[in-house]
């Protein structure tokens, strides 16, 4: 099977439940996960062996089984009759974004009558949403599709690796229809094609609820969180990066359509909404800011303006993929006055210039420190994660140790890296000078250990605090509740485990707890009822 995450996935359209946590979604090496003073440094791990650092993933994938996509609709029944609607099954691969995209054919596929299958065995029809950002995650595309036909035979190629179609087809003959990135309507139209649509008058299973999906649509995230995705595509042109050939240039959505998803995301339940795009700060730009009217509001189609209407709905609001652009700064000073989380999510991806350059990258390091530390006096409770690329082509030891020197002085909070890997039609296949694997990888290492430090020393400077933290998971044997502060990110940061819970604490809460201990990535609070 694809790899997939083991957390809690219920639609935004149902009642959250209870999520039951087993050892394969605790963190990885925190044998004592639950006597913090027992905790030892453990190494880095090597991604030559196949596993990345838990708390600091340079990627955020957001992988779905087949079985976890199913989880997001109970129209289903295990004695459903014979002229049952058919049903489609789904594999979602990659970052967000392709999340977003899985869940809005999902939701489609739903208002068709369709219902989703919890199995190969049960599925007339298979989906592979698929990722094509790095080689490594093309390879797992190609096994999810060839895994989809063998078990199943019926198979239907979304996603990112689509446009590949000859590469995909070559391997896999067997597949039905190969559709690029958010096509949307070409997947609907292939499934329809192969498994007609239900007669829902024939169909006893049938639930009219269905028709009342409202515009937050089926979400594949626990029902207390969701991403909400503002644009499309990208303008840059990254030497390391395939994404605008991918998924195109920037198309924003208007801000009225933005706002009336976020709002009933928020009517369905959700407590904190993840901002995605490829270059979120960007936002609006192709519209030229164009002014929609929303609540009989106008509203411009800026970042600016999204981000204090976002603040408006009282819930957590979490940015990430933004550039670090000036008009960032008064992003910032929102965040400063608590109407925003004080998270940003920035893809530095180096430091020094040379490599800056080479990766055609929008910004300079020395900049960037200035900002940080401007956005600091704003708003000294910032906290600010970013992704690195270590072993770029031409990276020198020089270069590396600019970037080792940067960490020092900008101390984020949050930190992944991944070593370079070439990309089919990435610019930076041609660039000479390639760096060795084993450099590559010892100095991923040395990245990784300085800033396991770095973490550590700023997670132990929080004990002592009172915080306020939403619960993610509960473990109900060890009484402890598995929890994100404001600093914290699904899948890709650290966990705030409280324990003396009391069986009234829910999944999708809010908790004030005080910090009593820290290890390099996690903070080990206490509650009061």
């Amino acid at each position: 099977m694809p790899k997939i995450f083991t957390e809690s996935v219920n639609a935004t359209i149902a009642p959250s439940q209870p999520a039951s946590t087993s050892s394969a979604s605790m963190p990885k090496d925190t044998a004592t996960l639950f006597n913090p003073a027992k905790l030892t440094a453990t190494p880095v791990q090597s991604s030559t062996a196949g596993v990345q650092p838990y708390h600091h993933k340079a990627n955020h994938n957001q992988n779905r089984s087949i079985a976890q996509s199913a989880d997001v609709t109970s129209s289903a029944k295990a004695s459903s009759p014979v002229t049952a609607a058919p049903k489609i099954g789904f594999v979602s691969l990659g970052c967000p974004k392709a999340l977003v995209d899985s869940e809005r054919i999902i939701t489609e596929l739903s208002r068709d009558g369709y219902q989703v299958a919890s199995d190969y065995d049960g599925a007339d029809l298979v989906v592979v949403n698929t990722c094509g950002f790095i080689e490594s995650a093309v390879q797992e595309s190609l096994d999810a599709i060839g895994e989809a036909i063998s078990k199943n035979g019926k198979v239907i190629v979304t996603g990112c690796l689509g446009k590949e179609a000859d590469k995909i087809r070559a391997m896999h003959p067997a597949v039905l229809a190969v559709t690029g990135a958010h096509a949307y309507d070409e997947v609907i139209r292939a499934v329809a094609l192969h498994v007609p649509k239900p007669d829902r008058s024939l169909d006893a299973s049938y639930d009219p609820k269905i028709d009342l999906i409202n515009e937050a649509g089926i979400k594949l995230t626990p029902s207390h969180y969701a991403y909400l995705k503002i644009s499309e595509g990208c303008n840059h042109r990254c030497t390391f990066c395939i994404i605008p050939s991918l998924r195109g240039d920037l198309v924003s959505r208007p801000i009225d359509s933005v706002m009336n998803e976020a709002l009933a995301l928020k009517n369905a339940g959700v407590k904190e909404l993840l901002i995605i795009s490829q270059d979120t700060s960007a936002y609006g730009l192709d519209l030229k800011y164009k002014t929609s009217f929303w609540n009989g509001m106008p509203l411009k189609s800026k970042f600016y303006d999204l981000c204090q209407a976002l603040n408006d709905l009282g819930i957590w609001v979490r940015l990430h993929y933004v550039y670090p652009y000036p008009h960032v700064d008064k992003v910032v000073e929102l965040m400063g006055e608590k109407k925003l989380l004080p998270y940003l999510d920035i893809p530095f991806q180096h430091a020094s210039h040379r490599i800056l350059k080479a990766m055609k990258r929008p910004a300079h390091s020395e900049n960037t420190l200035a900002r940080i530390h401007a956005w600091r006096e704003i708003c000294p409770d910032i906290v600010i994660r970013s992704t690195f690329v270590v072993g770029f082509p031409g990276e020198t030891e020089e270069d590396f140790q600019c970037l080792l020197d940067w960490l020092v002085e900008a101390r984020l909070d949050r930190v992944g890296a991944f070593t370079y890997s070439e990309v089919e039609g990435a610019v930076a296949n041609d660039l000479p000078n390639h760096v060795p694997e084993d450099i590559k990888q010892e100095r991923y290492e040395r990245l990784m250990t300085l800033q396991q430090d770095i973490s550590a020393q700023k997670l132990q400077e929080k004990i002592g605090r009172t915080m306020m933290v939403l619960v993610d998971e509960i473990d109900f044997d060890e009484g402890v509740a598995i929890c994100r502060s404001y600093a914290d990110a699904p899948e890709i940061d650290g966990h705030v485990y409280v324990d003396d819970i009391t069986a009234a604490v829910k999944v999708g809460q809010f908790l004030t707890v005080t910090i009593d201990d820290a290890s390099e990535y996690d903070l080990f609070a206490s509650y009061q009822a």
